[in-house]
């Protein structure tokens, strides 16, 4: 499909009923500009008339607060093909307010109808890795999984999934974020596991007996019993082939509080299973993985709290116009230089 153009383009395109089955932009949709604010088309249109709509200008993209810079890779695939010039921070750079991220300099034409594009790509992607990337500063040393994927439309998830590992997780659970990062998905087994077959041991023999060696084996024990009498229960059943226990109790009784985690700790010290770790999960967010992790936690699952982050509100403002310096009221014209961009495009 080429891309939009005028809005006379828009009257022309005819949806399958095929496609109507998921409201999800394909990749197509996306390169094609129909995933863009129609008033940008409408832009084009008045400056088409008035034979401006080739001017070539320079636009810069900021943030309104700090955070960690993430998407520019998806930004990349979408204006490659254009006629323009684009420098960018890289993936993963901390920035502040109001600092230069991204520089695009062409012919207005040719990058017009993706400025809200282009936008989405940053400000989502940024919002989750700047989670991410406080999640990781609460555990330390410690690692954390994501488990976010539930809590969002699933063609958004694995950019997610990716934004957060980006941001700081140690592993991502969605299987399209691992594949396309080039690292294995990691997860443990839901409570539906234990409580179709009716007992936490039970499913663990089994999990043991035909999982890998090389596999981490992390079993649920909040489900039926005690959550230190099912520890225990599971330690005695898998020994040294157990690597953690994993704690997701819910808010119903309380969630998992660092009395639960430290009493888990100390009973399966008492018991000789000083190898197992204790993996938490549920509602987390960087203030209770601290308390958690002091009391003994070793590694979390993170989900809500980076998924429900905020996108990070990205501007598009043009500073020159044929090299000419110019600003909306309220900013300064002409560009801002950033000494940590780099042309990409």
């Amino acid at each position: 499909m080429d891309s939009i153009k005028k809005l006379e383009d828009i009257k022309k395109i005819e949806i399958s009923e095929e496609s109507k089955r998921l409201f999800s932009a394909n990749h197509e949709d996306i390169y094609a500009g129909l995933t863009t604010d129609v008033y940008f088309v409408r832009t084009l249109d008045i400056l088409r008339e008035m034979e401006l709509d080739d001017c070539i200008v320079t636009a810069e993209i900021f943030a309104r607060k700090k955070g960690i810079f993430v998407g520019i890779n998806e930004v990349y695939e979408i204006l490659k093909g254009q006629d323009i010039e684009v420098w960018s921070v890289d993936e993963g750079y901390e920035f502040n307010v109001k600092e230069t991220l991204v520089r695009i300099r062409g012919k207005y034409s040719q990058f017009a109808i993706f400025e809200s594009v282009i936008l989405g790509c940053l400000a989502s992607p940024s919002g989750w890795a700047t989670a991410a990337s406080e999640v990781k500063s609460a555990c330390g040393d410690s690692t954390f999984t994501v488990f976010g994927t539930r809590h969002l439309h699933p063609a958004v998830s694995p950019v997610m999934e990716r934004a957060a590992y980006i941001g700081g997780a140690s592993a991502v659970s969605n299987i399209l974020a691992g594949k396309k990062l080039g690292v294995e998905p990691m997860g443990t087994l839901p409570h539906a596991a234990f409580l179709i077959a009716g007992d936490t041991v039970r499913v663990a023999k089994i999990y043991d007996q035909i999982m890998p060696p090389s596999h981490k084996r992390i079993v649920l024990i909040d489900t039926f019993k005690d959550e230190v009498e099912e520890a225990l229960r599971v330690a005695d059943a898998l020994g040294e082939n157990l690597y953690a226990v994993r704690l997701d109790t819910p808010s119903e009784r309380g969630g998992v509080s660092p009395a639960l985690v430290n009493e888990v700790r100390q009973h399966l010290d008492l018991k000789g299973y000083h190898w197992v770790k204790i993996f938490v999960s549920g509602g987390l967010n960087p203030d209770k993985i601290k308390a958690l992790k002091e009391a003994g936690a070793d590694s979390f699952g993170v989900g809500s709290y980076i998924s429900g982050a905020s996108a990070i509100d990205m501007t598009m403002d043009i500073k020159e116009v044929n090299d000419k310096p110019v600003a909306k009221r309220g900013r300064l014209p002409g560009r801002v230089e950033n000494e940590n961009l780099k042309r990409i495009i």
